[in-house]
């Protein structure tokens, strides 16, 4: 019977052949019989990136539809298509996307629901599901709703509540609340997008409606050089203590507008999130094209992926991919 060879043992020859290998610069052993490890070897590849779902994608075609806070954005006042996401996202390893309304005028919001939804059902690309535009508390949105409910591409409402005409406390009105409701019952989401100091109206709003999933936009709004952050992290931990509600990570970079950062300018933004909401409940979002008032999305990919390389892998892979399928009830 043949000598087995301890594992440490055999590991610890392995390493002193690379070494004595190493030593010659890859040359056969004296002799002329080379060594069975030689430091010849290429490298190990890098490992490939962490798969992302991206849950905040936009894309528009002004020959379409009307978007009337581009007025106020030169930068954006283009079309930005689908394809030109794609080109975005090479080598990002992006293999889901979720289609996030744009804010279209309101006579358009069924007509923009109903063309992302054909184009998630072609099945020939990422993009797999959508947030569409309602106005809670509008006559039309509970019919409109149920409607759109049935189709499984859709996932939930998003009705952008930080704009200048938006008081606060709109969403606390009651009809707001009744149709923000109504979402949970019909398996549907609503996405938050506020301004930071109406975070607490949030926080009443996820109160009210305990079987509707709630996900904070852009970690609720916060400029990354904001003097005081004092009124968002207070807002930010009382939305928090609901368990039903999730914070994206998105949408933070777009606050630089063109003023020079680096990755650990934003890491007191996502530590904090993390803080609040723990690995379970951080979800990713590109918000491609608003992410390039502030960097590529390449960019902001990168700078968010060295802020959190020091976490657990399976909590990257939470914020990035995992956390993504939970909250949006993919398949």
């Amino acid at each position: 019977m043949h000598d087995r060879i301890p594992r440490r043992g055999w590991l610890g020859g392995a390493a002193a052949a690379v070494a004595a290998a190493a030593a010659r610069g890859g040359r056969p052993a004296a002799g002329g019989k080379p060594d069975l490890l030689t430091a010849d070897f290429p490298p190990e590849p890098d490992p490939p990136p962490l798969p992302i779902t991206d849950t905040h994608v936009h894309f528009w075609d002004l020959a379409k539809f009307r978007l009337p806070w581009l007025a106020g954005e030169p930068l954006l006042n283009r079309d930005y298509l689908w394809e030109d996401y794609l080109r975005a996202t090479e080598g990002l390893n992006v293999v889901r996307a979720i289609y996030m309304e744009v804010d279209v005028d309101p006579s358009q919001q069924e007509e923009e629901a109903a063309e992302v939804v054909a184009r998630c059902r072609r099945g020939d690309s990422i993009l797999q599901a959508a947030v569409i535009s309602g106005r809670p508390g509008s006559e039309r949105f509970a019919q409109t709703m149920r409607r759109f409910a049935a189709m499984p591409e859709v996932k939930g409402v998003r009705q952008v509540l930080h704009g200048a005409a938006t008081p606060r406390g709109y969403c606390l009105q009651a009809e707001f609340v009744r149709d923000v409701a109504l979402l949970g019952e019909l398996g549907l989401s609503f996405d938050l997008c506020l301004r930071p100091g109406e975070l607490g109206d949030g926080a009443r709003l996820a109160r009210e409606c305990p079987g509707t999933t709630f996900i904070l936009d852009h970690c609720g709004n916060p400029e990354v050089f904001a003097s005081d952050l004092e009124l968002w992290k207070a807002g930010l931990g009382a939305i928090a203590r609901h368990p039903h509600v999730y914070c994206k990570v998105s949408g933070i970079v777009a606050s630089t507008r063109g003023r020079r950062w680096m990755p650990q300018d934003l890491a007191p933004i996502v530590d904090r999130v993390f803080a609040e909401f723990g690995p379970d409940r951080v979800i990713f979002g590109g918000d491609w094209p608003v992410c390039t008032l502030g960097a590529p999305l390449g960019a902001w990919v990168g700078a968010l992926r060295e802020v959190v390389r020091n976490r657990p892998l399976p909590d990257q892979r939470k914020l990035f991919h995992e956390n993504a399928a939970v909250a949006y009830r993919l398949r």
